[in-house]
């Protein structure tokens, strides 16, 4: 069966293409749809639908581009509502694709109208299924973030729905089944996913905690809920805008894609509702760049971040990049919603430093150079990191705030005494400290290298055992 599943890393998203005989379906799509209609290109195939496996909550789909580009038709599974043109299937219903045949299994427990679609190839051999959030490997969906949307649905509703969809529709198929999941490690939508972005459900069956069948559903749902985290805050926003619709991203590129003079930018750089973000590596910007400019490198999570720490989906921005590196900028901005990129400073950082406009720097320091500081100087130590990597292991006495609560717990931060900042390799640290500059603070330093290069030092770390490692 030819099926291929295009993975952006970047994000933990897996989406789906699948051909026969000049028709084309594809499964859970990125916001940017180019690459899809391209793909298909390649076969002389004509894109016939858009299979749709939840209203996500995690990045905003493609759906409504390709069905106005290709005249595809949207699908979601029984229950959902959207706000636009869609055919809502029933269970069990049938779609043809050449001469494959796609059969709707309804799976609610991540989200009411969760789907799951069975691959069936051109001989009636069913070949595989297309899971979205329903099952991953090694994990199952949180059933957590409907509630956020639709206060009813608790969790605890959820997680007993997915217990039965688990049982009644998944595990009844056969072992040799190829199990396609939407995410894979890296992604917030469940906690303890593999690395490993395909599997057969008979493997699924004997090492995924959720398939075991001996479970009772009172367990099931002990175990599910056990452990989870605060979902990201941008996810309700995300889901509103796949349910009620959102702007072409061709209208979005037209907007952002704006080249603004020197002094254009300062002009605009001046309004305090518009937030200039500039998308360079840690390590460059902290060498210099334009006061009050938050830094969230593309380099890494971009979008999980912009996501955790701009509030305001419908933020104006002006960004600061690399040359080249602007509509990359904004098709990644996109993905989670942040549509309102107004502009970009045409020759980035370099052309305000060449005309000798104030900027500012961050101090960085060496592991070697923090240990003796905090021999001598018993200077305090902040770690940025989530609070599961700093009680898996931390430098003594450090104190942490999590970035994404830094915003929040700012009066934590001492302004009589200088600290210093480390996360686990300096991207996160550079990004606490562009926030620390915004807001006054310039009475620190930064790790180069981060809780890695500390670790091979002599600074003393204290490691949290869990018990269950004792076993």
């Amino acid at each position: 069966m030819k099926i291929e599943q295009i993975y952006t890393g970047c994000i933990a998203h897996a989406a789906y293409y699948v051909e026969n005989k000049g028709e084309a379906a594809i499964f859970d799509p990125l916001r940017e749809v180019q690459p899809y209609i391209d793909r298909a290109k390649k076969d002389n195939a004509k894109i016939k639908y858009v299979f749709e496996t939840h209203f996500h909550a995690d990045f905003v789909s493609g759906h409504l581009d390709l069905a106005q580009k290709e005249g595809a038709k949207i699908v979601y599974g029984p229950t959902a509502k959207p706000g636009f043109d869609a055919l809502v299937a029933e269970d069990n219903q049938l779609f043809k694709v050449g001469d494959y045949t796609i059969r709707v299994l309804h799976t609610p427990g991540h989200t009411l109208e969760s789907t799951t679609y069975l691959l069936i190839d051109e001989n009636g051999k069913e070949h595989g299924i297309i899971s979205g959030d329903t099952l991953f490997i090694g994990d199952v969906g949180r059933p957590d973030l409907a509630q956020h949307v639709i206060a009813d649905l608790t969790q605890d509703k959820l997680a007993r729905m997915l217990f039965h969809s688990l049982r009644n529709k998944i595990m009844p198929l056969s072992d040799d089944l190829i199990v396609y999941p939407n995410h894979g490690a890296g992604s917030a939508c469940g906690k303890m996913m593999s690395k490993e972005t395909t599997d057969t459900l008979g493997n699924q069956k004997k090492t995924n905690y959720a398939l075991r069948p001996d479970m009772t559903e009172d367990e099931f749902v002990n175990e599910l809920l056990n452990g989870l985290t605060t979902p990201p805050v941008y996810f309700p926003k995300n889901v509103l805008m796949n349910i009620q619709g959102y702007e072409s991203l061709d209208t979005i590129m037209h907007r952002g894609k704006i080249a603004l003079s020197l002094d254009d930018f300062e002009k605009l750089s001046a309004n305090k509702d518009i937030l200039l973000l500039d998308t360079r590596r840690a390590e460059d910007f902290a060498k210099g760049f334009i006061p009050n400019s938050l830094n969230i490198g593309l380099e890494s999570n971009f979008a999980m971040w912009v996501g955790e720490l701009i509030d305001n989906i419908k933020q104006k921005i002006l960004l600061i990049t690399y040359p080249g590196k602007v509509e990359e900028s904004i098709i990644r901005l996109s993905r989670v919603g942040y549509d309102y990129a107004i502009g970009y400073l045409e020759g980035g950082f370099d052309a305000w430093l060449n005309a000798n406009k104030k900027i500012e720097l961050i101090n960085r320091i060496t592991a070697q150079e923090l240990s003796h500081e905090i021999q001598n100087n018993n200077k305090l130590l902040i770690d940025v990191r989530k609070k599961s990597e700093f009680n898996a292991e931390h430098v003594i006495d450090a104190i942490n705030i999590p970035l994404n609560e830094i915003s929040k717990r700012l009066n934590e931060f001492p302004k009589d005494k200088p600290f210093v900042l480390n996360c686990a390799g300096g991207y996160r640290s550079i990004i606490a400290a562009s926030i620390l500059k915004q807001n006054g603070f310039s009475n620190f330093s930064d790790v180069v290298g981060g809780f890695s290069e500390i670790k091979i030092t002599s600074i003393p770390t204290t490691e949290f055992v869990c018990p269950s490692t004792l076993l």
